[in-house]
Protein backbone atom coordinates (compact mmCIF):
# COMPACT_ATOMS: atom_id res chain seq x y z
CA UNK A 1 0.00 0.00 0.00
CA UNK A 2 1.51 3.39 -0.97
CA UNK A 3 2.59 5.62 1.89
CA UNK A 4 0.39 8.65 2.53
CA UNK A 5 1.80 11.95 1.32
CA UNK A 6 2.99 14.19 4.18
CA UNK A 7 0.94 17.37 4.56
CA UNK A 8 2.62 20.45 3.09
CA UNK A 9 2.94 23.98 4.44
CA UNK A 10 3.51 26.98 2.19
CA UNK A 11 5.23 29.46 4.50
CA UNK A 12 5.84 32.99 3.25
CA UNK A 13 8.78 34.59 5.04
CA UNK A 14 10.70 31.65 6.48
CA UNK A 15 14.34 32.69 6.45
CA UNK A 16 14.70 33.65 10.13
CA UNK A 17 12.91 34.52 13.34
CA UNK A 18 9.34 33.33 13.75
CA UNK A 19 9.13 32.03 10.19
CA UNK A 20 12.18 29.81 10.52
CA UNK A 21 11.00 28.56 13.90
CA UNK A 22 7.58 27.72 12.46
CA UNK A 23 9.19 25.79 9.62
CA UNK A 24 11.30 23.81 12.09
CA UNK A 25 8.28 23.01 14.26
CA UNK A 26 6.17 21.80 11.35
CA UNK A 27 9.05 19.64 10.13
CA UNK A 28 9.28 18.03 13.57
CA UNK A 29 5.58 17.21 13.27
CA UNK A 30 6.05 15.39 9.97
CA UNK A 31 5.04 18.14 7.58
CA UNK A 32 6.95 19.14 4.46
CA UNK A 33 7.65 22.84 4.03
CA UNK A 34 7.91 25.16 1.05
CA UNK A 35 9.37 28.36 2.47
CA UNK A 36 10.22 31.67 0.85
CA UNK A 37 13.24 33.91 1.17
CA UNK A 38 14.00 37.15 -0.60
CA UNK A 39 16.14 37.34 -3.72
CA UNK A 40 19.83 37.90 -3.10
CA UNK A 41 19.76 35.82 0.07
CA UNK A 42 22.80 33.57 0.02
CA UNK A 43 22.42 31.42 3.11
CA UNK A 44 19.69 31.47 5.75
CA UNK A 45 18.52 29.37 8.67
CA UNK A 46 15.96 27.88 6.27
CA UNK A 47 18.82 26.55 4.16
CA UNK A 48 20.18 24.86 7.29
CA UNK A 49 16.78 23.21 7.79
CA UNK A 50 16.82 22.03 4.19
CA UNK A 51 20.17 20.35 4.84
CA UNK A 52 18.92 18.75 8.05
CA UNK A 53 15.65 17.52 6.54
CA UNK A 54 16.76 16.25 3.16
CA UNK A 55 13.98 16.24 0.58
CA UNK A 56 11.41 17.82 2.89
CA UNK A 57 12.17 21.53 2.49
CA UNK A 58 11.85 23.53 -0.73
CA UNK A 59 13.10 27.10 -0.89
CA UNK A 60 11.39 29.62 -3.15
CA UNK A 61 12.24 33.25 -3.89
CA UNK A 62 9.70 35.96 -3.06
CA UNK A 63 9.67 39.59 -2.03
CA UNK A 64 6.02 40.03 -1.06
CA UNK A 65 6.14 43.66 -2.18
CA UNK A 66 7.09 42.65 -5.74
CA UNK A 67 3.95 41.65 -7.70
CA UNK A 68 5.98 40.18 -10.55
CA UNK A 69 7.76 37.82 -8.14
CA UNK A 70 4.42 36.79 -6.65
CA UNK A 71 2.99 36.05 -10.11
CA UNK A 72 6.07 33.99 -10.95
CA UNK A 73 5.77 32.01 -7.70
CA UNK A 74 2.10 31.30 -8.42
CA UNK A 75 3.07 29.95 -11.83
CA UNK A 76 5.80 27.75 -10.37
CA UNK A 77 3.40 26.30 -7.79
CA UNK A 78 0.57 25.60 -10.24
CA UNK A 79 -1.02 22.24 -9.56
CA UNK A 80 0.37 21.95 -6.03
CA UNK A 81 -1.82 21.37 -2.97
CA UNK A 82 -0.93 22.86 0.42
CA UNK A 83 -2.79 21.93 3.57
CA UNK A 84 -1.77 25.27 5.01
CA UNK A 85 -0.77 28.67 3.63
CA UNK A 86 0.72 31.01 6.22
CA UNK A 87 2.04 34.51 5.52
CA UNK A 88 4.63 35.59 8.07
CA UNK A 89 6.48 38.45 6.37
CA UNK A 90 6.38 41.95 7.87
CA UNK A 91 8.35 44.98 9.06
CA UNK A 92 8.30 47.46 11.91
CA UNK A 93 9.39 51.06 12.35
CA UNK A 94 10.50 53.41 15.13
CA UNK A 95 8.05 52.52 17.94
CA UNK A 96 8.09 56.06 19.33
CA UNK A 97 7.14 57.68 16.03
CA UNK A 98 3.58 59.01 16.10
CA UNK A 99 1.24 59.37 13.15
CA UNK A 100 1.94 63.11 13.36
CA UNK A 101 5.66 62.54 12.88
CA UNK A 102 5.97 59.67 10.39
CA UNK A 103 6.96 60.57 6.85
CA UNK A 104 4.69 59.60 4.02
CA UNK A 105 7.39 57.33 2.63
CA UNK A 106 7.79 55.45 5.93
CA UNK A 107 4.04 55.16 6.39
CA UNK A 108 3.63 53.71 2.92
CA UNK A 109 6.54 51.27 3.45
CA UNK A 110 5.01 49.83 6.61
CA UNK A 111 1.45 49.71 5.31
CA UNK A 112 2.36 48.15 1.98
CA UNK A 113 4.59 45.51 3.59
CA UNK A 114 2.35 44.65 6.54
CA UNK A 115 -1.17 45.02 5.12
CA UNK A 116 -1.38 45.24 1.33
CA UNK A 117 1.32 42.75 0.35
CA UNK A 118 0.30 39.88 2.68
CA UNK A 119 -3.24 40.11 1.33
CA UNK A 120 -1.98 40.10 -2.24
CA UNK A 121 -0.12 36.89 -1.40
CA UNK A 122 -3.26 35.33 0.08
CA UNK A 123 -5.38 36.38 -2.89
CA UNK A 124 -2.83 34.95 -5.34
CA UNK A 125 -2.15 31.64 -3.57
CA UNK A 126 -5.32 30.78 -1.63
CA UNK A 127 -6.66 28.54 -4.39
CA UNK A 128 -3.77 26.14 -3.71
CA UNK A 129 -5.35 25.37 -0.31
CA UNK A 130 -8.16 22.77 -0.31
CA UNK A 131 -11.45 23.00 1.57
CA UNK A 132 -9.94 21.03 4.44
CA UNK A 133 -6.97 23.39 4.74
CA UNK A 134 -6.10 26.62 6.54
CA UNK A 135 -5.12 30.11 5.39
CA UNK A 136 -3.34 32.17 8.02
CA UNK A 137 -1.43 35.40 8.46
CA UNK A 138 0.87 36.72 11.16
CA UNK A 139 -0.72 39.75 12.73
CA UNK A 140 -0.11 41.04 16.25
CA UNK A 141 -1.98 41.69 19.44
CA UNK A 142 -1.13 45.31 18.69
CA UNK A 143 -3.53 45.12 15.77
CA UNK A 144 -6.41 44.98 18.23
CA UNK A 145 -8.28 48.28 18.30
CA UNK A 146 -10.06 47.32 21.53
CA UNK A 147 -6.81 46.55 23.34
CA UNK A 148 -5.01 49.76 22.38
CA UNK A 149 -5.07 51.61 25.68
CA UNK A 150 -1.53 53.01 25.78
CA UNK A 151 -0.68 54.11 22.24
CA UNK A 152 2.93 53.60 21.10
CA UNK A 153 3.91 51.84 17.88
CA UNK A 154 1.18 53.78 16.16
CA UNK A 155 2.12 53.08 12.56
CA UNK A 156 2.83 49.41 13.21
CA UNK A 157 -0.45 49.05 15.12
CA UNK A 158 -2.30 50.70 12.27
CA UNK A 159 -0.75 48.38 9.69
CA UNK A 160 -1.75 45.27 11.65
CA UNK A 161 -5.25 46.61 12.30
CA UNK A 162 -5.54 47.17 8.55
CA UNK A 163 -4.34 43.62 7.90
CA UNK A 164 -6.97 42.31 10.32
CA UNK A 165 -9.69 44.29 8.54
CA UNK A 166 -8.61 43.04 5.13
CA UNK A 167 -8.70 39.46 6.42
CA UNK A 168 -12.24 40.09 7.72
CA UNK A 169 -13.17 41.26 4.24
CA UNK A 170 -11.50 38.24 2.65
CA UNK A 171 -13.35 35.92 5.02
CA UNK A 172 -16.64 37.64 4.25
CA UNK A 173 -16.10 37.17 0.52
CA UNK A 174 -15.37 33.47 1.17
CA UNK A 175 -18.11 32.94 3.76
CA UNK A 176 -19.23 29.74 2.04
CA UNK A 177 -15.74 28.22 2.24
CA UNK A 178 -15.06 25.30 4.56
CA UNK A 179 -11.47 26.42 5.05
CA UNK A 180 -10.18 27.64 8.38
CA UNK A 181 -8.73 31.16 8.45
CA UNK A 182 -6.56 32.51 11.25
CA UNK A 183 -5.18 35.93 12.14
CA UNK A 184 -2.39 35.07 14.56
CA UNK A 185 -0.95 37.13 17.42
CA UNK A 186 2.35 35.47 18.40
CA UNK A 187 2.99 37.55 21.51
CA UNK A 188 5.93 39.90 21.98
CA UNK A 189 8.84 37.67 20.99
CA UNK A 190 12.58 38.27 21.15
CA UNK A 191 13.52 38.36 17.46
CA UNK A 192 15.32 40.91 15.28
CA UNK A 193 11.94 42.58 14.83
CA UNK A 194 10.63 42.13 18.37
CA UNK A 195 13.85 43.37 19.96
CA UNK A 196 15.84 42.19 23.00
CA UNK A 197 13.33 43.44 25.59
CA UNK A 198 10.45 41.26 24.41
CA UNK A 199 8.75 39.12 27.04
CA UNK A 200 8.82 35.79 25.19
CA UNK A 201 11.52 33.67 23.64
CA UNK A 202 10.82 31.97 20.33
CA UNK A 203 10.46 28.68 22.21
CA UNK A 204 7.88 30.28 24.50
CA UNK A 205 5.72 31.18 21.50
CA UNK A 206 6.18 29.17 18.33
CA UNK A 207 5.53 25.58 19.48
CA UNK A 208 2.23 26.72 21.01
CA UNK A 209 1.41 28.88 18.00
CA UNK A 210 1.85 25.88 15.70
CA UNK A 211 -0.40 23.77 17.92
CA UNK A 212 -3.08 26.47 17.73
CA UNK A 213 -2.90 26.50 13.93
CA UNK A 214 -3.14 22.72 13.76
CA UNK A 215 -6.12 22.74 16.14
CA UNK A 216 -7.99 25.20 13.92
CA UNK A 217 -7.99 22.91 10.90
CA UNK A 218 -11.50 21.78 10.08
CA UNK A 219 -13.05 24.87 11.72
CA UNK A 220 -14.55 27.07 8.98
CA UNK A 221 -14.43 30.84 9.25
CA UNK A 222 -12.00 33.43 10.60
CA UNK A 223 -10.50 33.52 14.11
CA UNK A 224 -8.18 36.12 15.68
CA UNK A 225 -6.11 34.13 18.17
CA UNK A 226 -2.98 34.46 20.24
CA UNK A 227 -0.24 31.85 20.58
CA UNK A 228 -2.11 30.15 23.45
CA UNK A 229 -5.33 29.87 21.46
CA UNK A 230 -7.09 32.71 23.24
CA UNK A 231 -9.42 34.93 21.19
CA UNK A 232 -8.08 38.44 20.71
CA UNK A 233 -10.69 41.23 20.55
CA UNK A 234 -10.80 42.96 17.19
Amino acid sequence: MPQARPPELLLIGASRGLGHAMAAEFLKKGWNVVGTVRAGTTRTMLHDLADAYQGRVEIEILDICAPDQLAALRTRLAGRVFEMLFVNAGVTNDPTETIAEVTTEEFVRVMVTNALSPMRVIEALQDLVPATGLVGVMSSGQGSVANNTNGMREVYRGSKAALNMFMRSFASRHADSARAMVVMAPGWVRTDMGGPDARLSIDDSVPFLVEVLLSQRGKPGLAYLDYLGRTVPW
